[in-house]
């Protein structure tokens, strides 16, 4: 492969972003190909509280971007074009002069608090879920919106248009507005079955249905860098390409799941356990469920849902350092080892580990109110989380399986949380089955994948499948102390239903 067919993949997370160039090497030419891949730029992605609200700090995001650009041209590398994939649901709003109107919201800011049931109270919620498909998240685009319409903000006055966040970095990069698919299924806005923005819900809520942009599929070309843009970072004007701009989207793309009929687990801040559908799964199970139908590449939905993940370790982890004891991964991993098994459980999934001022006190409660044990010491409270997890990632796939009429051999893991090796292993000790893990790196690389594609670099998905195969070899985990763990399933479904109900 040359230099030429080289592509750039910005990965943007909730906590770090990077970017990754990845080339397509042969040791011959009568081998085939690997994908090598390289960091370029990495870099904190730390919200800013602003006031009473929680905002990204999209100039940093921007100029970051702008910084891989830069880097990989300055490393000696050629990328002919790059993506960018995020989290899915938040956006810009822009003027009629193509302004940015104020700082983007975090889906963490407590302004859609109560508004879930505001808005299903407006519009319906079987018919919100009928027309979008999406499992109803504090979160979603729909709510943050109608948020702003309860609030009186002058901000959707003067809104010409809104891009969600890849869309709304490439605008700045490129000049051009584009709306991405895989992205657009994030709102709550699109309509699943009609495949077009639900105007008529839009106007209900008061919204302007102009300011939404007709989406674009993934392995689209938006447009070129900017001159000025290319002129300020000193490289060329290479093009920007839509690839499923939707992290989890990307993802999917990179499992090397040998048939399309598999389970999956995109596993770090957040978790997201799915399958992969020709059609959105639109059935009144589905909606009590509280599953999503979410557009990916390829003409595919994604049946999944969005599970709290490794959110919860992470802000203990931050609790504990506030408090001046620091450790690694590996070292919480090893005071786990040493604690008590099955002592604890916590439903990962409850509201009130979404944005707690104090994640482990809010451990504590649950455990005390659901008259468990209260864990003691940082082992303890790292064996209920990673354990109520596993057990969490069984319950989900089970209804899955109900949804679907399928049962799932094992289950595909990857993304950043996959080097939590107790996980993976706690994940196949709950489920009985094998856990498959791997790519780490899930998202850059579909996203790379996408970028091959309409690069002409390979031929479909289906070689990238098979190049991701050759690349990047699977770690195998094998259930262990199967009843210990069905019992400990029973008891964590006793809890947590409870727990529920209450």
């Amino acid at each position: 492969m040359s230099k030429s067919s080289a592509v750039l993949a910005f990965d943007m997370g909730a906590s770090s972003g990077r970017a990754l160039l990845g080339e397509i090497i042969s040791q011959d030419a009568n081998s085939p190909g690997i994908l090598k891949i390289t960091e370029i730029h990495r870099y904190a992605n730390i919200p800013v509280q602003i006031g009473d609200h929680l905002h990204w700090n999209f100039p940093m995001l921007l100029q970051e971007v702008k910084q891989g650009i830069r880097k990989a041209f300055l490393a000696g590398h050629e990328p002919i074009s790059y993506g960018i994939d995020s989290w899915g649901v938040d956006y810009g709003l822009l003027d009629r002069l193509g302004h940015l109107i104020g700082i983007p919201y975090h889906y963490r800011d407590l302004r859609t608090d109560g508004m879930v049931e505001e808005t299903c109270e407006q519009v319906g919620k079987e018919r919100l879920f009928n027309e979008s498909g999406l499992q109803f998240m504090p979160f979603n685009t729909i709510f943050q919106l109608n948020a702003m319409v309860k609030s009186g903000s002058p901000h959707l006055d003067i809104a010409d248009s809104l891009l969600l966040t890849p869309d709304l970095i490439n605008y700045f990069l490129t000049g051009v507005k584009a709306c991405e698919f895989t992205m657009a299924t994030t709102t709550q806005l699109y309509h699943v079955q009609e495949q077009k923005w639900n105007e008529r819900l839009i106007e209900e809520l008061g919204l302007n249905p102009s300011i939404f942009i007709d989406p674009i599929q993934p392995g689209t070309k938006v447009g070129s860098l900017r001159e000025e843009v290319a002129k300020e970072l000193g490289v060329p004007g290479i093009h920007a390409i839509a690839v499923a701009s939707h992290d989890t989207e990307s993802a999917v793309v990179a499992i090397p799941a040998a048939s399309r009929d598999f389970a999956y687990l995109v596993c770090g801040t957040w978790s997201l356990l799915g399958t992969e559908l020709e059609q959105p799964l639109i059935h009144p199970d589905v909606l009590a469920e509280d599953f999503s139908n979410e557009g990916g590449a390829y003409d595919t939905f994604q049946l999944l849902k969005n599970i709290m993940g490794l959110w919860i370790l992470q802000e203990c982890k931050r609790q504990w350092e506030s408090a001046g004891a620091s450790y690694s991964y590996h070292e919480l991993i090893e005071l786990a080892d040493s604690a008590a098994t099955f002592r604890s459980f916590i439903h990962p999934d409850d509201l009130r580990f979404m944005n707690p001022a104090n994640m482990i006190g809010e451990i504590e409660d649950f455990c005390r109110e659901s008259g468990q044990p209260v864990p003691v010491g940082v082992g303890e409270v790292v064996q209920c989380i990673l354990q109520s997890l596993a057990l969490r990632y069984r319950e989900v796939l089970e209804r899955m399986e109900h949804l679907t009429g399928k049962r799932y051999e094992g289950l595909h893991m990857v993304g950043g949380g996959i080097q939590n090796q107790r996980l993976c292993q706690f994940t196949a000790n709950a489920l009985g089955r094998t856990v498959w893990a791997g790519p780490t790196e899930a998202s850059a690389i579909g996203n790379m994948l996408v970028q091959f594609v309409a690069n002409g670099t390979l031929k479909n998905r289906e070689e990238g499948a098979e190049l991701v195969r050759r690349s990047f070899p699977l770690d195998l985990y094998h259930p262990q102390a199967v009843m210990e763990w069905d019992h400990a399933y029973s008891v964590y479904k006793s809890i947590t239903i409870e727990q529920r109900v209450k």
